[in-house]
């Protein structure tokens, strides 16, 4: 098929997709349930331990046919398989994307651009897995002889999201090896994250992938400091650790070679929590825990892999995130995690997502044809229905959700964990069938309202309801069950990038930015200012007494 072939078949399996959500756009969701008796058989898959239930999605028979019929078009598993075959599909770098090869199973064979990988992968986690049975079992102590009992891990965005999302999912209470975090340059993080440890029983781990970002540097020189004021230059080595994909500058930042773990330019910071990037967990959690974490993002890859499309978790939640957003106009989506411990999980993914979608032009370069990533913003149930949970009731905009839930409790009493998972349930519910004014009326009158009294309340305790959420529950939240949730959010990520054309793997965006950054504090330290705009020039000169 040539590609003016493929980008018309495109093009037509885009307007059938527009036409199906057309036409879905005046149904509700109750009535989807009523004339398709077999919805939630239908829309509920079973995959890598985890069960989805997107009967609640506005996916009819007939607008899942035309998105599974676009997906062929745009040839998502053609892309799958590029991805998976180690293939350059981050384009505009020239770089394969093999985040699955860091948790593939002994014995597969990865290649990125036909060089051989799975061995370096291999090899890395070798090396993670000894430093964190060295720490563990006190075979490796501080420069003093004292076991490391803290942990201060230092990066930034996906060299920091990740690790703290699986060590907050994860860590015993208490823990044996207490973990924490800094990232932001704002030096009230980088002094909170050392306040109270003892250097001698601490490890700190940078984690930058090219040693030159200026938030994680400036923290890394921060605890450097504070290492050697207690330790001294050569007891200061003994408490640093780094990864790098550009080992010889954490070399010479201080840390000892056989302290420097690698990661490759073909894995994407936001995708690289499976590398040494995950080397702090390792060592708090345990070894064992982080490869269970690999696992269940292996079976969920082979699920991925293997599944057809129309009963694929990741590329069923991608249609209809494509569908609320193109198809029916919807610019935001919340995610609400009922789980204290995956509170963390909206920040994740808020980066994973809109920093790998988006984007305002295709692959091509040229400007999209239509609307990419939606705003991902969410928090903790039961915390989020006393705050933004009124916005997804009555608001103006339908702002579809993704709740998550556990069966098992984790952590305190069974009857707190019963009323959570009540309120997920009911709130699940609550968006779609709403309240509506009749009602709302009948109750008021049957506790003696007035008339007046009715017509004023009436409205404002009526809810529209029809707000589509995807319910997604793990049996326990194990280190299985997240590696297998965060991956499957990876490949909806993808397979959303797929369908709008976009590259999801490069993050030209966030350059910007910083490089200005490093401009005003050049100006700052020279003391001459350069050509800004108005408005820019007088902040810098105000700003430059702090």
């Amino acid at each position: 098929m040539t590609d003016a072939t493929a980008a018309a078949a495109r093009d037509l399996a885009w307007a059938a997709f527009d036409r199906a959500a057309e036409a879905a756009a005046g149904r509700s969701l109750l009535s989807l349930f009523e004339a398709e008796p077999d919805r939630v058989a239908r829309l509920t898959l079973q995959a890598a331990g985890l069960r989805l239930d997107l009967s609640k999605q506005p996916l009819s028979r007939e607008t899942l046919a035309a998105g599974i019929a676009l997906a062929e078009a745009c040839d998502v598993a053609g892309a799958r398989a590029r991805l998976f075959g180690g293939e350059a599909v981050n384009v505009s770098e020239d770089r394969a994307v093999l985040h699955p090869a860091l948790r593939a199973a002994p014995g597969d064979a990865y290649t990125a651009k036909g060089e051989p990988v799975s061995a370096a992968v291999a090899e890395g986690l070798q090396r993670m897995r000894a430093l964190a049975d060295a720490i563990g079992s006190g075979a490796l102590r501080g420069s003093t002889g004292e076991r490391f009992s803290a942990i201060v891990h230092i990066g930034i965005g996906g060299s920091d999201l990740g690790p703290r999302l699986v060590w907050e999912a994860l860590k015993p209470v208490p823990p044996e090896i207490e973990l924490r975090f800094a990232a932001n340059v704002d030096g009230a993080e980088i002094t909170a994250a050392l306040a109270g440890l003892d250097p001698a029983r601490t490890l700190v781990v940078v984690v930058s992938k090219t040693f030159t970002t200026l938030e994680t540097l400036a923290n890394a020189e921060v605890a450097r400091a504070w290492l050697r004021e207690a330790l001294g230059e050569t007891g200061a080595r003994a408490h640093f650790a780094a990864v790098s994909a550009a080992p010889k500058r954490a070399e010479a930042f201080g840390v000892d070679p056989e302290r420097v773990f690698a990661f490759w330019d073909w894995v994407g910071g936001r995708f690289s929590v499976w590398s040494a990037v995950g080397l702090s967990c390792a060592v708090a959690l345990g070894f064992q825990a982080f490869e269970g974490v690999l696992a269940g993002a292996r079976a969920m890859d082979r699920h991925f892999r293997e599944a057809p499309l129309e009963a694929n978790a990741p590329v069923l939640m991608a249609l209809a995130q494509v569908l609320n957003r193109n198809g029916l106009g919807r610019g935001a989506r919340a995610v609400t995690p009922y789980a204290q411990r995956l509170r963390l999980l909206p920040a994740f993914l808020q980066q994973l997502e809109m920093e790998s979608n988006g984007k305002r032009v295709g692959a091509d370069g040229r400007p999209l044809p239509r609307a990419s990533a939606p705003v991902v913003f969410g928090d903790a149930g039961t915390n989020g229905q006393h705050a933004f949970f009124q916005l997804l009731h009555q608001g103006t905009d339908v702002i579809p959700v993704d709740i998550v839930a556990v069966r098992a409790p984790m952590d305190g009493p069974a009857d707190l964990h019963r009323k959570l998972l009540a309120n997920a349930i009911a709130q699940a519910e609550a968006l779609m069938i709403g309240r509506r004014e009749a009602e709302v009326r009948a109750e008021l009158a049957g506790r003696g309202a007035s008339e007046a009294e009715i017509a004023s309340l009436a409205p404002q305790r009526t809810f529209p309801g029809d707000r589509p959420s995807t319910f997604i529950l793990l049996e326990a939240l194990t280190p299985e069950t997240l590696g297998a949730l965060i991956a499957l959010y990876e490949h909806k990520t993808f397979v959303e990038g797929v369908l709008w054309g976009v590259n999801s793997f490069d993050q030209w965006g966030v350059e910007l930015g910083k490089s200005l950054a490093v401009q005003v504090l050049r100006e700052w330290d020279r003391g001459a200012q350069g050509a800004h705009d108005p408005s820019t020039a007088a902040l810098i000169a105000d700003l430059a007494r702090v």
